[in-house]
């Protein structure tokens, strides 16, 4: 049980990576700093796109408009050490 644990904590740190791969991304397309005709740059924008929008969607639902400001990354990434830490402090011991 605990081997499952630790595939779970180890899937939420490359999620709050991915999370913050995605905010990067967006900022230098946003810039212009990369181009998205590039093929490459396009696919793997599509990819954190497709991974990260089903949990932010939610959230940005749920928060008042603040511009241009989106800090639905931040209480996504807060959210999931929330939980790894439920799990790290509560349920990790639990298990024998």
């Amino acid at each position: 049980m605990r081997a499952i644990l630790d595939i779970v904590l180890i899937i939420l740190d490359l999620y709050i990576w991915l999370l913050i791969a995605a905010a990067i991304l967006s900022w230098l397309i946003a810039f212009n700093v990369v181009n998205t005709r590039n093929q490459f740059v396009s696919a793997v924008s599509e990819f954190l796109y497709r991974i990260t929008e089903p949990l932010l969607a939610p959230i940005r639902n749920m928060l008042p408009s603040l511009g241009g400001l989106d800090i639905s990354p931040i209480i996504l990434i807060l959210l999931i050490m929330f939980i790894q830490r439920v799990i790290t402090y509560y349920i990790y011991p639990a298990v024998f």
